[in-house]
């Protein structure tokens, strides 16, 4: 299973390539996948059906628990073949239905391709944590399918509309799983639902998990969201709307009610919702002129039909519930095909258009009415030997003195009834001649069209007649109920017995309703307008914004001083409060080791309250610079030379940064804005200095055990084969930590690109080619042979020398960076590779990397700076973040850990032993990260800026 997801993530990245050469036939490369999916799982039906489960149980993190764990049971067996079988049939549709020159159809087919592996993924994972990943995948990609047609307004709302609802499902259900989690001891969801605990904290858990289930499957009070997605193309209708994501509500309250369903609240809620759902969906379709309408309005009636069976709690209603699932998947998805291929014959799906189009496509027909049948329950259909089986096992509690079963039976009867009348309002709608409408003129259509409805339509047919056959696939489901009395199997014919009078009653109404649809919608027409959820809605939507709109004019003033005020006086308000509460103050208080500590932390305060007093910009950043060199001498001081070094390094570049940024701004601070309430801002500032210090002390007081820094050493040579801990720690033991700094630090990059390049992040420095540096030397080799040529006064000692102005070039600074380049270049690949054992690492080798790149841009300028950089800033961050998680990744491929290292110890001889730690791989990775940022910031803040001046130059003059 886990192999197979990862051939439809592989398979979806892939598509969009391929798209752009083959069109619609890239649903060809498409159709495998799934194909391969449903192959395994009808393979893996001998072992699921004698009552094995099959699983695989990946570990992840065991520390937190969490695992890739993957079940097939009957459920999910029945489920796979649903989302795989589909979905194989839906995208061999889409090679008709979509046109080559279609807008988007790469994305399209590959972003279906990733829903259906994340469907898949959903009904066979086993863990609560992997489940919500799935869920929520499956919410993210059906809000870009549903917004497939992204230039129309009406795709945009309505992708809107579903991401918003079921996000806000998803989010409360996970609450839910957690506290079940929690409270069993365990991430996996069968040992949770065998544990089945009691109580009010299991009820609420609960109750927040069937607020996801039911937001997800379209439940009123959040159907709302399935008919206005209706404006997606019909392939998404067909599959995530009646044969996939509105199923995944279904099915997880189908997975919970095995050990949840005697919960209280369970069984009225899932009966209340349910009954309501399919009475209210039931009565809009009557009212829908859109044929896709009026199939999405039915698909929500459905919906609560099924969410009645498969939530009801007893053993013949689970396996009601299954069938009925199978057959809704089937004849459901055959009709919104069926609908596709109408809009391209005829152009409309208005059934107040459409006339005579039966005539014209008798195959079409034939496919419409075998679906329709199955879902008005008409033998020898699926659909109608699940709903014998539903008023059956309705109909034996109810008899037994239930009232929820005499609820549910009603209630489902007088919902089948508004079935048949919708569904023959379809039929009608979509194939009779109506007198005063013109026939229209149905396009031929290719066999390949009509084979996916036809297979799925088919299906059904034969499936109802092989009711034993159903009844042994999925009864290994039903069978964790415990059956009151003989159990029930299904069958196409039981005798004379109440439930098939309910079944013909349900019939003889519903056709006498279609037969009256003129009163019917003269009824309808005369009802008041009432408040709908949709437009609720729509009022919920436009309050937010609203408000959003004076919490915001109120908040974000554009000011940086009240926003940092804001943030530094709720600081000081929260840990002040808890520090003034605190009783573990340490009793002994210790000024400083050593005087130079004393005599730093007073040059560092100097500069500080100096810096507050400066009146110029660069004075300002200067002193803040000192504060940043006397931390570094501090940690100097106290032993800890790595520390020492990357602060020293991290100021150096940020004092030249800030440098670059100045040019912008005026000299003078105060210039154009001046300070206000600088009384204020003082007292803050002292207010967060007090509070930062008594955090401090309480903090490094509060230890009593002895520290786990104390075993760092052990840890850093054993575990990391490294004297140096402190890079051992960053590239080995806190590997994931260094990740996830790193992706912080290309965010960064990307941001400051962001800042300066408006339409594209393309790296535009100048470069000097070979011809002309090689040209260059050879002028240098031969004034260097003939002193006596003194042709130019001022030859450049820099590539791009010449390009400056004479009044910019200072020959001292060129000989110097010139002279110093590779040596400094040297230094840093040295830090780099011995700073496993020795002071340094990747980080700091890329900082003075990045020093001496930043030291060819001060001497030559930005044309120098694209000589000493031939390599796109863009194009280093991500090698150096591939590198890094490839690193990562590897040991996985050998059966270890992620980030497991390990090394190699190689005897020269002469030369002497040579050892290398895989880590060091890693370490790379965060050299080519730093020297990819220095160089994003140099060529935004400063190359950029200096073409930005030149431009602006030429223009005035």
């Amino acid at each position: 299973m886990l192999v197979l997801l990862t051939v439809f993530s592989l398979g979806a990245t892939l598509l969009p390539a391929l798209a752009r050469r083959f069109g619609t036939r890239v649903f060809y490369f498409a159709a495998p996948i799934p194909l391969a999916a449903f192959i395994y799982t009808v393979a893996m039906a001998p072992r699921v059906l004698s009552g094995e489960t099959v699983m695989e149980f990946v570990r992840w993190i065991p520390q937190l628990g969490l695992a890739l764990s993957f079940r097939l049971d009957t459920l999910a067996w029945a489920m796979s073949l649903v989302v795989t079988g589909v979905g194989v049939l839906v995208l061999l549709y889409c090679v008709r239905y979509f046109d080559d020159d279609e807008d988007g159809l790469g994305r399209f087919a590959g972003v279906f391709l990733a829903f259906a592996g994340a469907m898949y993924g959903l009904v066979v994972a086993d863990d609560v944590y992997l489940l919500f990943v799935f869920w929520e995948a499956t919410t993210v990609f059906s809000y870009l399918l549903i917004g497939h047609y992204t230039r129309r307004t009406a795709s945009r709302g309505a992708a809107l509309k579903a991401l918003l609802v079921t996000t806000f499902g998803g989010l409360t259900m996970l609450v839910g799983l957690v506290l079940l989690s929690v409270e069993v001891g365990s991430a996996q969801l069968s040992v949770i639902i065998a544990a089945a605990p009691e109580g009010a904290l299991t009820t609420t858990a609960v109750m927040l998990i069937l607020v996801g289930a039911l937001s997800k499957s379209a439940i009123v009070p959040f159907h709302f969201w399935l008919p206005s997605a209706m404006a997606a193309p019909t392939p998404v209708s067909a599959y995530l709307h009646a044969a996939a994501m509105v199923k995944a509500g279904i099915y997880l309250v189908a997975r919970l009610a095995p050990g949840f369903a005697d919960t209280p609240g369970w069984q009225e809620v899932i009966i209340a919702a349910g009954v309501v759902t399919m009475l209210v969906g039931g009565y809009r379709a009557l009212r829908q002129f859109d044929l896709k309408l009026l199939l999405a309005y039915g698909t929500v009636s459905q919906l609560g039909f099924l969410l009645v069976v498969v939530g009801y709690g007893t053993r013949d209603s689970a396996l009601a519930g299954l069938t009925l699932l199978l057959a809704h998947a089937l004849y459901k998805a055959t009709l919104f095909l069926v609908v596709g291929i109408i809009d391209h014959h005829a152009g409309t799906r208005d059934l107040r258009k459409l006339s005579g189009l039966g005539a014209r496509a008798p195959a079409l027909v034939g496919i419409a009415a075998l679906a329709l049948a199955s879902m008005v329950g008409l033998p020898p259909f699926l659909g109608f030997v699940a709903k014998e089986a539903v008023f059956t096992s309705f109909i034996s509690d109810a008899s037994a003195g239930s009232a929820l079963g005499w609820a549910a039976l009603i209630g489902t009867a007088v919902g089948s009834v508004l079935t048949v009348a919708y569904s023959l309002r379809f039929f009608w709608g979509a194939f009779s001649r109506k007198p005063d409408v013109d026939d229209v003129r149905a396009a031929r259509q290719s066999t390949e069209f009509l084979a996916s409805p036809a297979l799925l339509a088919v299906a059904g047919l034969a499936l109802g007649l092989m009711p034993a056959l159903v009844d042994g696939w999925l009864s290994g489901y039903s069978s964790q109920f415990e059956a009151a009395g003989e159990p029930y199997h299904l069958g196409l014919w039981h005798g004379l017995e109440p439930a098939l009078a309910i079944s013909a009653v349900t019939l003889l109404l519903g056709a006498l309703l279609f037969v009256g649809r003129d009163r019917v919608q003269r009824a309808q027409a005369s009802m008041p307008d009432m408040l709908s959820a949709s437009e609720g809605y729509w009022l919920m939507l436009r309050a937010i914004d609203r408000a959003a709109a004076r919490i915001t004019s109120l908040t974000q003033r554009g000011s940086l001083p009240f926003y940092l005020s804001v943030i530094l006086l709720v600081f000081v308000v929260a840990v002040g409060t808890a520090l003034v509460r605190n009783n573990s103050w340490p009793e002994n208080w210790l000024l400083f080791d050593h005087p130079v500590q004393l005599a730093v932390a007073v040059i560092a305060a100097i500069a500080a309250i100096a810096a507050t007093r400066a009146q110029k910009r660069f004075q300002a950043v200067v002193l803040v610079g000192v504060t940043g060199y006397g931390m570094a001498a501090l940690f100097a001081l106290q032993g800890a030379p790595d520390l020492a070094l990357t602060q020293i390094l991290v100021e150096t570049i940020t004092l030249i940064a800030f440098v670059l940024v100045l040019r912008r701004l005026p000299a003078r601070l105060g210039e154009r804005h001046a300070s206000v309430r600088r009384g204020l801002r003082a007292a803050l500032g002292i207010a967060v200095g007090l509070v930062m210090g008594a955090v401090a002390l309480v903090s490094l007081g509060a230890r009593t055990a002895t520290p786990i820094s104390a075993d760092m050493p052990r840890m850093a040579y054993e575990g990391g084969h490294g004297v140096n801990t402190v890079n051992v720690m960053l590239v080995d033991l806190r590997g994931w930590d260094t990740m996830g700094e790193l992706s912080v630090i290309i965010v960064a990059a990307t941001g400051v690109a962001s800042l300066i390049f408006i339409a594209s992040r393309t790296d535009n420095l100048p470069r000097v080619s070979r011809r002309d540096a090689r040209l260059q030397v050879r002028e240098r080799l031969r004034r260097v042979a003939d002193p006596a040529d003194t042709a130019h006064d001022r030859a450049p000692w820099l590539l791009a020398g010449r390009r400056l102005a004479p009044r910019n070039r200072s020959i001292l600074l060129e000989v110097v960076v010139r002279l110093l380049f590779h040596p400094i270049m040297i230094v840093s690949l040295y830090l780099l590779f011995a700073g496993h054992n020795a002071v340094g690492g990747g980080f700091a080798g890329g900082l003075v990397a990045g020093i001496a790149l930043v030291a060819r841009y001060l001497a030559g300028g930005r044309y120098e700076l694209g000589a000493a950089a031939p390599l796109d800033a863009g194009k280093l961050l991500g090698a150096g973040l591939s590198l890094a998680v490839g690193t990562a990744l590897v040991p996985l491929f050998f059966g270890a850990d992620a980030l497991t290292s390990t090394w190699f110890e190689w005897d020269l001889g002469v030369v002497g032993q040579i050892e290398f730690v895989t880590s060091t791989i890693f370490d790379v990775g965060v050299y080519l990260v730093v020297i990819g940022l220095i160089l994003d910031v140099l060529r935004s803040l400063g190359a950029e800026i200096d073409r930005q001046e030149e431009e602006l130059q030429g223009a005035t003059i």
